[in-house]
């Protein structure tokens, strides 16, 4: 019954015209203090969800469809979807407290056939359902990409008249172009694109692409005879969001004539692209989870003392971390929003130096996972107090050597970036390599940039980890610049991007 409601819902959608979600935000309204009604996120749930809608919410949307449906009783299609609704509803509840029957209860000894019951052709039937919805979907989004290409999309919609039930799908596409694809029916892992992680590398090359051929009204067709490209390939890359071959955008530019700064530019996209490209299928590749004892077992036995573990990669299962001994500055920055795992990056780094017999000065002005490492040897002191002054750093700092260093280790650091011990802190930056000391400190994001205090020097060094990075500033602290295509994804604890000072990204899990 839960398919026979999404199924209704679609059909009386396509026979509206296809609206997008905002548009039936719109029609909506907002309340008396001007706030939506219903957003257009929970106009998209309604579609693309597979459980059962709000009641409340699945009436607004009929009432809307219907009128622009022109359905001649709104009131008995809104009857109707109640309805459906309820039966939903109790078979749901229904299927929550019976247990399904076995094989053996539901065929008698020695029957080998498969009853209805059976789970397999349960998975089976709804794969083909959630297909189905994909493959729509599909269409929508060609008949998106091709819209301005008049000719390409009369030839497609001819191929998608052919489909049994598609016919008028194809009708309303061609005569208005369709909202967003992913507006349609439950989302499929069969035909399911993944959002690209070089979006903004990706969209502004399509666009400068895009730009130049309906300049020049070239079909796809045309395309791929001038290119030697096969059409087939131009248009699943502009459908997919896919990122061209190299030979493709070459060769695009080629036939085009165009002038050398945009060759340049669609060259210097698409490298951008494919580099962004590349790391994401390394993070993708990032074990979920892996303890320090293994992570340290990865490192390169020649580590030397101040070499501190920062993560460990994906496919080769390498750790790596920063040589604090080396470098511009004797510093590093670990850096990413609350919940990204920053203190316990913290402690690796702290442990890993312990464990190759560096001292160590802990610093928690708040309640930190660091301040448990207090109690093992090598550690010098722990300061625990939102105030540090500069007599009792300089007594924790007063063995170091370049034979036996001490390294600072600080959590929270923008809390005390006024403190009394500002100056020395600043001094280890400068002068730590020929003193015996270096400084790691942690960071919220949402507190940088740093304000001209010590913490502005720790900046020399160019080199630190960002967890999960939500901003394209965050990168400006530890020396290199961030692309949308990194920023702004969902908090991933323990998941971010190492910077050593060689102008590169490496995405890298933090033990824990």
């Amino acid at each position: 019954m839960l398919k026979k409601l999404n199924d209704g819902l679609h059909d009386l959608r396509l026979d509206a015209g296809l609206p997008s979600a905002r548009s039936i935000r719109d029609r909506i309204g907002k309340d008396a203090q001007d706030y939506w009604i219903v957003n257009h996120q929970a106009v998209l749930d309604t579609f693309q969800r597979p459980d059962l809608p709000k009641l409340g919410r699945l009436e607004l949307i009929v009432a809307v469809l219907s009128e622009d449906a022109g359905r001649d009783d709104p009131e008995g299609e809104a009857k109707r979807f109640k309805g459906l609704w309820k039966q939903a509803y109790d078979e749901t509840v229904a299927q929550a407290s019976v247990q399904p029957p076995t094989d053996a209860a539901a065929s008698g000894p020695g029957d080998e056939a498969r009853t209805p019951t059976d789970p397999d052709l349960d998975e089976a039937a709804a794969r083909i359902n959630y297909a189905e919805e994909s493959l729509k979907g599909l269409i929508i989004n060609a008949a998106q990409a091709l819209w301005d290409d008049k000719d390409a999309l009369r030839v497609f919609l001819g191929v998608v008249r052919r489909g049994e039930g598609f016919v008028k799908m194809a009708d309303v596409v061609g005569e208005s172009r369709p909202a967003n694809a992913t507006f349609y029916g439950v989302k499929s892992r069969e035909f399911e694109v993944a959002p690209s992680p070089a979006r903004h590398e990706l969209v502004m090359l399509h666009r400068l692409l895009r730009k130049h051929r309906v300049k020049r009204q070239w079909s796809f067709t045309y395309l791929g005879d001038k290119t030697g490209i096969p059409s087939d390939d131009w248009i699943r890359w502009y459908t997919h969001d896919e990122l061209p071959t190299r030979e493709a955008v070459v060769a695009f530019s080629h036939v085009a004539h165009l002038m050398l700064e945009d060759h340049v530019l669609l060259l210097g996209l698409w490298e951008a692209a494919h580099e962004a490209l590349k790391a994401q299928r390394c993070f993708e590749d990032l074990p979920e989870r892996i303890s320090f004892d293994e992570a340290w077992s990865m490192r390169d036995p020649a580590t030397p003392t101040l070499w501190a573990l920062a993560g460990v990669t994906g496919e080769e299962r390498r750790a790596y971390g920063p040589d604090l001994a080396t470098g511009t500055a004797p510093a590093f920055i670990v850096a990413g929003p609350p919940g990204s795992g920053r203190s316990t990056a913290l402690v690796n780094i702290s442990r890993a130096l312990l464990a190759a017999d560096a001292r160590v000065v802990l610093v928690a002005p708040k309640a930190s996972p660091l301040r448990e490492v207090a109690g093992q040897s090598g550690v010098v002191d722990c300061f625990v107090h939102d105030a540090l002054g500069t007599a009792e750093l300089e007594a924790a700092l007063s063995s170091a050597s370049p034979e036996e260093p001490v390294v600072v280790v600080m959590d929270d650091a923008e809390v005390l970036d006024k403190c009394d011990a500002g100056r020395l802190l600043k001094s280890v930056v400068h002068h730590g390599f020929e003193e015996g000391t270096a400084l790691v400190v942690g960071c919220r994001e949402n507190k940088l940039p740093f304000s001209l205090g010590w913490l502005e020097e720790t900046k020399k060094a160019h080199r630190g980890l960002l967890l999960s990075p939500q901003e394209r500033s965050t990168g400006d602290v530890i020396g290199i610049r961030t692309s949308d295509s990194i920023t702004g994804w969902t908090i991933a604890p323990g998941r971010g991007w190492l910077h050593l000072g060689d102008g590169k990204l490496m995405p890298v899990a933090v033990p824990g």
